[in-house]
């Protein structure tokens, strides 16, 4: 029997809450590297949490989130962020853009924090943006660009750096309709081209039809015939004891 390959970013019995409100209920989701995953469901269901969870950007309140072998719920905060720096990158469905630099910078600044040259953090992150038909902006502010354009500028910025895994929380909801098949194309083209993993948050059954697999959340908790079984409750001991709680489903 072939082994199933080992999750490079999983989560287990993961609980969180807002001034009181469930926002996660026991959740267990793994993701392969490599893998385009698409978290959906309903707004207000928890997804973008649960994205907020498996980055670092949130400690849950109960639970386990594990990194390529690192637990990211123990990290001190230190430690965290240095990882999501050189590791992760996020895309949210507002392009956050630092007003003092010009576009291309505020692309290349996750290489320029991480040490690389200005030269070649200038070169990458042109590059970046030239695919995503925003090089001619390069120069500009972002305080002069469309929206969409920043939205742009914010997606090249989380892939320049090739980080391990893209988060990505609602990407295309400031573009026009139009512009959202190409960017979703760009992303994904450029995740399977540099081995990045994805990780996808939308209500949008388009968006989902681009990843490898979807999982959904309604109310805090996941759902669908592939959801694991709860951890709050017994399950059957898996070799050496492990519950039985395919974090791969």
């Amino acid at each position: 029997m072939v082994a199933a390959p080992e999750d490079l970013l999983r989560a287990r019995g993961l609980h969180h809450e807002y001034e009181g409100s469930p926002a996660l209920l026991d959740v267990c989701v793994g993701v392969r590297e490599g893998e385009i995953l698409c978290v959906t469901g309903p707004r207000g269901c928890g997804k973008s949490t649960l994205l907020g969870c498996l980055s670092g950007r949130l400690v849950p309140a109960r639970g386990e989130v594990w990194f390529d072998g690192v637990p990211l719920h123990t990290l001190p905060v230190p430690a965290r962020e240095r990882l999501r720096r050189d590791r992760f990158g996020w895309i949210g469905s507002e392009p956050h853009l630092l007003p003092e630099l010009t576009v291309w910078e505020n692309a290349a600044l996750p290489l320029l924090l991480s040490g690389a040259g200005r030269r070649r953090a200038r070169r990458t992150a042109c590059e970046w943006l030239e695919r995503l038909d925003v090089g001619y902006c390069a120069r500009s502010r972002p305080g002069a660009l469309l929206q969409a354009q920043r939205q742009r500028v914010a997606i090249a910025r989380a892939l320049a750096h090739s980080p391990a895994v893209v988060f990505a929380d609602e990407p295309t909801a400031p573009l026009h309709q139009a512009d959202r098949a190409q960017v979703l194309r760009t992303l994904t083209t450029a995740a399977r081209s540099h081995g990045i993993t994805v990780v996808l948050a939308s209500h949008d059954a388009r968006v989902a039809g681009v990843a490898d697999r979807a999982v959904t959340l309604v109310d805090g908790r996941r759902v669908g015939p592939d959801a694991p079984p709860p951890t709050d409750t017994p399950v059957r001991p898996g070799p050496e004891g492990r519950a039985a709680c395919s974090l791969s489903a």
